[in-house]
């Protein structure tokens, strides 16, 4: 049995940034805004945003060797490892900013059937990284704090198949994935009750385009063109996916717009894997994927893997639709997905 991976993305790129809107120069306010994590997936596409808008962006970077790369996008370097307080202060103060987004994450290829270990030090990172940057921004008086969560698969695995962001998380994960989950309610904690500053949480669903995991010609599409990634089960967990590019408007209108909360930044069609699949397959001109029952996914892809191919629940958007003023510019996966297929 082929195994399965799940690679949900934080991987760097070197596509090309379009821009969605190139007129909010000329109406929207002027910030000094700080990005932790400003060389990732998402951060290559939010840095030249938020430089675009007219804001003047700071982009947080471990070492000399990444300076090059966020003087790229526009951003002026600081240099700090974020699990360094001394150094992330230091950084901060440099900076001086008014907002900061917190986009640090380790991911690299998730092995479902080592699902802790993959998560290890992005779990770290969303614990001390995020706490040393709130401590910062504490000191330095920074007034609105962004931070990314997930909204992919973190989500209680009961009830109904799509969530607000009242729904609470997965109250009983199963122990692969409870560290993970733990990291993530410690940094929404953190965020949401630092009442010094206005704390917004974003939980993104699986994003999808350049960069990530299901960009044009990854491992992953492979898999599915080649019949490696099958059907688990029924097949019924239900995925939200978003587009790099939305997630990166959605976190600029939060820089700007947003109001103390969180906010699922998620695609208008959430869907279970036993639809997606398939349509994605056939979008690759590959035969429909091959199903196993949950005891031979189990053994291919881990108890992990069996949870997110049968039990996850989706997200809803309408909140941030609302409240930010923020329309994914791919309201469906079935559309995002046509040009990367």
């Amino acid at each position: 049995m082929t195994q399965v991976t799940f690679d949900f993305c934080q991987q760097s790129s070197g596509h090309p940034v379009q821009v969605a809107n190139p007129d909010r120069r000329a109406r929207e306010p002027t910030m000094r805004v700080l990005v932790a994590g400003a060389t990732g997936a998402i951060g290559k596409e939010l840095v030249p945003r938020l430089v675009e808008a007219g804001h003047e962006v700071f982009a947080m970077v471990r070492s000399e060797s990444g300076k090059s790369g966020a003087a790229r996008l526009g951003a002026v370097p600081v240099i700090a490892d974020a699990l360094d307080r001394s150094q992330v202060e230091a950084a901060v103060r440099e900076a001086a900013p008014e907002v900061i987004v917190n986009q640090l994450t380790a991911i690299g290829d998730i092995d479902t059937r080592h699902f802790e270990r993959s998560f290890a030090a992005t779990s770290r990172l969303r614990i001390e990284g995020n706490d040393n940057l709130l401590a910062a921004a504490r000191a330095t008086g920074v007034r609105r704090f962004v931070a990314q969560s997930n909204g992919a698969f973190t989500y209680d695995r009961t009830g109904g198949r799509v969530k607000s962001e009242q729904d609470p998380l997965d109250r009983s994960p199963i122990a692969p994935m409870a560290s993970m989950i733990a990291a993530v309610e410690h940094l929404e904690k953190a965020v949401l009750s630092a009442d010094w500053t206005e704390g917004i949480v974003l939980r993104y669903g699986a994003f999808y385009g350049p960069g990530t995991s299901m960009a044009p010609g990854s491992e992953q599409m492979e898999m599915i063109r080649k019949r490696k990634f099958p059907v688990v089960g029924d097949g019924g967990g239900v995925w939200s996916f978003i587009h790099i590019a939305d997630a990166a408007e959605a976190t600029v209108a939060a820089v700007e717009n947003g109001g103390r909360g969180v906010y699922n930044i998620v695609d208008d069609d959430p869907a279970p894997v036993a639809e997606w699949l398939p349509e994605l397959a056939a979008m690759l001109g590959a035969k429909k994927p091959l199903r196993v029952p949950r005891f031979i996914g189990r053994l291919a892809a881990g108890e992990a893997g069996v949870v997110l191919m049968t039990e996850l629940r989706g997200a809803s958007n309408a909140k941030a639709k609302r409240e930010l003023g923020w329309h994914p510019a791919h309201p469906t996966w079935r559309q995002g997905l046509q040009p990367v297929a």
